[in-house]
C-alpha cells in the first residue's frame, strides 16, 4: 500500500457531470471537503440545468480557488466527463457523480494502491433509508459479493488523464458511455485495481414512477448505443419462458398458470439472494418485501421494454 501523508492534499481533480442537481450537489461538495486526502481541484461540468444548480455551485465556488465550473447546454454525462477531465490541471482524475454521498476516506482509499496501476475502481453502496429504497436496492443493485467490492463503477473511480486521453473519452452519450469507456479501457492494457474500501453512497431514485422512468431513459439510450445483448436480450429470453404454460392453460387444465407467479417468484428470490452476504437470508422470508421485489421486477421489466419500442420509434435524440 502506498505510503500516504493525510496532513497533504493531492494533485488531482475530481471531474462531476450535473444537470439539474440543486438538491444533491451541495451533499457532495460537503463530502468532497469532509475527505481524510483532498484534491486540490473540483471541475464541476454543468450540462444545462434548468433548476439552481449553477447558482448554488457559484455560490459554494465564490470564496474558493478550487471548484471549477464549466457551463455548457445540453451536455451528455459522457461529454461532461471529456469537457471536465480536458479542463483538469493534473495527471490523476477522479470521477464521481452528484446524487452520491463519499465516505469521508475514499480518496486516500482509492489512492492507495494507485501505485503501479493506470485506473483504480472504488465501491458503492445504495442508501437504504425506507422500505422503497430497501426493496429497490434487492430489485436492481448488484449484491456485494464475497470479494468486497460490486463491480467496475465509474462514478467511484480513480483514473490517469492519460488513460482517458488515450481511448478519446467517453462517448457522447446519456447512458452506456461508461460501460463502452471502461470497455475500451480495458483494450489497451491498462493496469487495474481495485480498492473496496473506497466507499460511495448512490441515492436510489424514490418511487415507482421515476424508478419506471429511470429504466424507460436508460433502457432507450442502451439499445440506440447497440446493447441489447447486455440486457435486454437476457429480459426477453426470460418472458419466453411463459408462453408455452399460458398455451397449457387454454387447451390442458388452468392449473398450468401457477407457472407464473412461481416464474417472478423464482426471479425474485434470485435477486433477493444476491445480497446474502450483506443481509443474509432475512429478507427472503417476508412476505411485504418478497411481494414489492416483485412488483419492482415487473416495473423494471415494463420500464425496459417501453424504452426498448420507444428507441426503435424513433431516431437518436442525443441527451434526451
Amino acid at each position: 500500500m502506498r505510503s500516504i501523508d493525510i496532513s497533504e492534499g493531492l494533485f488531482l481533480t475530481i471531474v462531476i457531470p450535473v444537470r439539474d442537481e440543486a438538491a444533491t450537489i451541495s451533499t457532495l461538495i460537503e463530502s468532497i471537503d469532509r475527505q481524510t486526502l483532498k484534491p486540490n481541484e473540483i471541475v464541476i461540468v454543468d450540462g444545462g440545468s434548468t433548476d439552481d444548480t449553477v447558482s448554488l455551485i457559484e455560490r459554494i465556488a465564490a470564496d474558493r480557488q478550487d471548484i471549477h465550473l464549466v457551463k455548457t447546454d445540453g451536455a451528455s454525462p459522457g461529454r461532461g466527463r471529456n469537457l471536465g477531465f480536458a479542463a483538469a490541471r493534473n495527471d490523476w482524475i477522479a470521477f464521481t457523480d452528484a446524487g452520491i454521498t463519499l465516505k469521508d476516506d475514499w480518496l486516500e482509499q482509492l489512492w492507495s494502491v494507485s501505485d503501479g496501476n493506470d485506473i483504480v475502481y472504488g465501491n458503492f453502496s445504495p442508501v437504504r433509508d425506507r422500505f422503497f429504497t430497501q426493496c429497490a436496492a434487492l430489485a436492481y443493485v448488484p449484491g456485494l459479493p464475497p470479494t468486497g467490492i460490486r463491480g467496475k463503477f465509474i462514478a467511484s473511480s480513480l483514473i490517469k488523464k492519460a488513460v482517458c486521453e488515450a481511448v478519446g473519452g467517453f462517448p457522447d452519450r446519456r447512458a452506456a458511455e461508461d460501460l463502452i469507456f471502461m470497455e475500451e479501457v480495458e483494450k489497451t492494457g491498462a493496469r487495474i485495481g481495485f480498492a473496496p474500501n473506497a466507499m460511495v453512497q448512490w441515492q436510489l431514485r424514490p418511487d415507482i414512477a421515476s424508478t419506471f422512468q429511470k429504466f424507460v431513459l436508460y433502457s432507450k439510450h442502451n439499445v440506440w448505443v447497440g446493447r441489447q445483448w447486455d440486457w435486454h436480450y437476457g429480459i426477453l429470453r426470460k418472458y419466453l419462458l411463459l408462453p408455452p404454460f399460458v398455451a397449457l392453460a387454454v387447451f390442458q387444465s388452468w392449473w398450468w398458470l401457477l407457472a407464473l407467479p412461481l416464474w417472478l417468484l423464482a426471479r425474485t428470490a434470485r435477486r433477493i439472494a444476491a445480497h446474502r452476504h450483506e443481509l443474509g437470508f432475512g429478507p427472503l422470508f417476508n412476505p411485504l418485501v418478497l411481494m414489492t421485489v416483485s412488483f419492482l421486477v415487473l416495473v423494471i421489466d415494463s420500464g425496459t421494454f417501453v424504452g426498448w419500442l420507444q428507441a426503435r420509434m424513433s431516431v437518436y435524440e442525443g441527451n434526451a
